[in-house]
């Protein structure tokens, strides 16, 4: 990790330090993906077969969720692993089902003019669980449940095949417990691609779907910026790329946590980026130490070096700097590690998730606290935030006016449609208060 002194910087240096990786937006990623997206526009099922048999060796297989496959996966798993993975699911389902929107009462703005919020499912949910080096069964249940209490009709998950070309049996016992019938092995851009225009495949249809969700590498972050803006596209959720993790440590913060909490997000991918923040030039170099002594046990030391990498190790003149250090990176998990951590959440205008003091591990969030997972990177923190149950849904307001209320209330619409020089819509108030 680069050490870097934050008041020596100026604005452009700044932000040079906390760039992202620059392979996330590399020319050839957007290329490549271009190439699959026009492949599969044109030839639909077979296009997603031929590039996931180039990327995957593998066929595109639908999994039906059946009681037997249920029943194979939970053999298959420690009783500890199903046991857990169940308190996760409902965790989630409660956090879930207590912060779904909800339709609002009639507000009066003016007499007879009654307006109020609804709110409905969207019809079909693309649900991308990232897999391939590690099955995270914890994004599917982070996504499906929260569709699922949303109310949404359709959840079609899709996720990478594993090493051997099989599904893990967490994968198969998550998508149980979320109240699915069925997943797609299929990963990368071609499955975005699949879930933007519909394929028929040998095992079955996806269907084209109204809004795509999901975390992913390079390839599908890029895939889903593509599928928005082709003509007609789905919507996404947001901007949810390789993973990042900034830590504010103070002097008094545990080098072995805050150390812990930076290899656990450094080892999900190459690409990920991890940022330590402190005031203590002694305390940085002790996190930094220990970070070299876990690695040593870690399996996947490889990868978390080469994300590591990509890390910086910030001094700054005090916990206020440390906060505004935070809020212009815009990290898409935050952990607080000081003596006073929820008087700093205060200060936060920009973080997919925060968390807050050394009790509360960013793995905790990753995959039992409740909240979904599946959070805004490069930045997007600053203006959008993770998954809730209302990423699954849409807002309409319903407006009531009665026959006094029009008299009263389309004068003044009528005077301002003219203001702007649209006659008709003038007229269309003058009829109702005639």
């Amino acid at each position: 990790m680069r050490l870097i002194d934050w008041s020596s910087l100026d604005a452009p240096g700044r932000l040079a330090a906390l760039a992202r990786p620059t392979s996330r937006g590399e020319t050839r990623v957007s290329d490549i993906v271009r190439e699959i997206f026009d492949d599969v526009q044109a030839r639909g099922g077979a296009a997603v077969a031929d590039w996931s048999l180039k990327f995957d060796g593998f066929a595109p297989r639908r999994i039906a969720i059946t009681p037997a496959a249920v029943d194979a996966a939970r053999d298959a798993l420690p009783p500890t692993a199903t046991r857990s993975l169940r308190i996760a699911a409902e965790n989630v389902r409660v956090f879930h089902q207590a912060t779904r929107p909800e339709d609002t009462p009639f507000f009066e703005t003016t007499p007879g003019v009654r307006s109020r919020l609804v709110w409905r499912p969207i019809g079909a949910a693309g649900i991308y669980v990232p897999g391939g080096t590690a099955p995270l069964f914890s994004s599917l249940l982070m996504q499906a449940i929260p569709a699922q209490v949303a109310g949404v009709r359709e959840r079609v998950v899709v996720t990478p095949p594993a090493k051997d070309r099989g599904v893990h049996p967490a994968m198969i016992y998550a998508a149980a417990e979320a109240g699915l019938d069925a997943i797609w092995l299929i990963g990368g851009a071609q499955a975005i691609a699949a879930l933007t225009f519909g394929a028929v495949l040998d095992d079955g249809e996806i269907p084209a779907c109204d809004k795509l969700f999901g975390p992913g590498n390079a390839f599908v972050a890029e895939a889903k910026k593509q599928a928005s803006a082709r003509p007609r596209g789905p919507a996404v959720d947001m901007p949810a790329g390789p993973s990042e993790l900034l830590v504010i440590a103070d002097r008094d913060a545990d080098p072995e946590i805050a150390a812990a909490d930076l290899l656990s997000q450094a080892e999900h991918d190459a690409d990920a980026q991890v940022i330590l923040v402190s005031e203590s030039r002694a305390n940085i170099e002790a996190i930094l130490a220990e970070v070299e002594r876990q690695l040593q046990t870690l399996p996947r030391a490889d990868i978390a070096r080469a994300s590591l990498g990509e890390g910086r190790a910030i001094r700054v003149r005090d916990m206020a700097e440390a906060c505004e250090v935070a809020n212009l990176y815009g990290p898409e998990h935050l952990a607080l590690q000081t003596v006073d951590p929820e008087a700093m959440v205060e200060r936060i205008t920009a973080a997919g998730a925060v968390f807050v003091g050394a009790y509360a591990a960013e793995t905790l969030g990753d995959y039992a606290a409740g909240p979904s997972h599946v959070l805004p990177t490069d930045g997007a923190a600053r203006t959008i935030g993770g998954i809730t149950t209302a990423s699954f849904m849409t807002s309409m307001s319903v407006q009531s006016v009665s026959e006094a209320g029009a008299r009263e209330l389309a004068p003044v619409a009528a005077r301002l449609a003219r203001l702007e020089g649209l006659e008709a819509h003038a007229r269309a108030a003058d009829l109702r208060a005639r």
